[in-house]
């Protein structure tokens, strides 16, 4: 059977398998594609708003993002935080380089617990060869003051809702978020 754009009539899909293999795939795309938008939908609206920080259904911190690309201000300070104490060892945006991994790979699976956790107490992976450490970071207040911005900074990333780069405008600093930093400083 030959198919042309100008023949009207239905393809026989029962008896050419390759016709059939092709659209069970294109079918099976089409619905991975509707399931993907679904979930990185729902996953760009944080459930609860607390003085500025946004939390996702299950109480961990997450990002809002508006239309027009203005992050809110966590999620800036996450940038800014993970820019100054994170990036030499695991890359711009949080790609991941020879020294660490790409971090934007790891946290798509990670809780902010065990995010949390790695950080304060550190890791170290053996294998291949070679030995990777991640040092524990529990005392470094540049890191612990702002761990879960640098969480919701990567986890925008990890989601795709955040591009490479710094981002273009960002909500003003809650007052909460001022006072914890003096707080969490010592200032």
């Amino acid at each position: 059977m030959t198919l042309s754009v100008l023949d009207l009539r239905e393809p026989d899909v029962k008896r050419n398998p390759v016709l059939s293999s092709v659209v069970v795939v294109a079918m099976a795309t089409l619905f991975a594609a509707a399931f993907a938008a679904s979930t990185y939908a729902a996953d760009q609206n944080p459930a609860s708003n607390k003085d500025g920080k946004y939390f996702d259904a299950n109480g961990a911190p997450t990002y809002k993002i508006d239309p027009d690309g203005k992050v809110d201000w966590h999620t800036f300070s996450g940038y800014i935080r993970y820019s100054s104490e994170c990036l030499r060892c695991h890359g711009p945006d949080g790609m991941g380089s020879t020294e660490g991994p790409a971090l934007v790979d790891a946290v798509k699976s990670m809780k902010f617990d065990d995010f949390q956790t790695i950080v304060t107490q550190g890791k170290k992976d053996l294998g291949a060869g070679q030995e990777k450490v991640m040092p524990p970071l529990g005392l470094d207040k540049n890191v612990m003051c702002y761990i879960s911005d640098i969480y919701i900074y990567l986890k925008a990333r990890a989601d795709g809702a955040l591009p490479r780069d710094r981002p273009k405008s960002h909500e003003p600093q809650p007052k909460s978020a001022q006072d914890a930093e003096n707080s969490c400083m010592g200032s």
